[in-house]
């Protein structure tokens, strides 16, 4: 059995593709997921399963948002493990940092191009620092990430990926929910 995070972009934010988590944990239970638990209302989940393609879990996920709420959604998911990874390898995770909610994570759905990123790794930002890794862009909002220019739309022209951004305390949150730090 595989723990997974499964995070899904745009959802429940001003008023539009709304998704109560009660209802997204159970059609997932209902689909067959195990130990499926969510965590507040920006769809953010943990949950185990057998199936080892994230593909097939991808597309099957997808369908059923689809089906059971009538809209199209980007799903991404990650093995917890990535997501531990992920989390450990910030570079910004100084305790004036965290404590000041100015570290975050903007999490790709498939690679991004090298020479797009590359690219966008030159440019600078008044407030903002970013650093790109393979699955990631580790962000670092000084004035807070309401105030960034460089936000998850920005990210995504930039790479022409789809992507979601998620807090360190979300992200901690999904790690410890997903059982590595008790």
């Amino acid at each position: 059995m595989t723990t997974y995070i499964l995070l899904l972009r745009g959802i429940n934010v001003s008023g539009q593709k709304k998704i109560k988590m009660v209802d997204l944990k159970l059609a997932l239970e209902k689909f067959g997921l195990k130990n499926v638990q969510t965590y507040i209302q920006s769809g953010n989940v943990v949950f185990e399963s057998d199936e080892l393609s994230k593909p097939i879990l991808i597309a099957s996920i997808e369908s059923l948002i689809l089906k059971t709420f009538e809209f199209e959604v980007p799903v991404l998911l990650f093995e917890a493990k990535e997501i531990k990874l992920i989390l450990e390898n910030s570079p910004y995770l100084a305790a004036e940092t965290v404590a000041a909610n100015h570290s975050y994570f903007v999490l790709f759905k498939t690679p991004a191009e090298d020479s797009l990123k590359q690219k966008l790794q030159s440019e600078t930002f008044l407030n903002e620092e970013f650093s790109i890794s393979s699955a990631c862009i580790y962000l670092k909002c000084n004035v807070g990430y309401g105030k960034a220019k460089c936000n998850n739309n920005f990210f995504e022209r930039k790479l022409k990926i789809q992507a979601t951004t998620r807090n360190y305390k979300t992200m901690s949150k999904l790690v410890a929910l997903a059982g590595f730090f008790n």
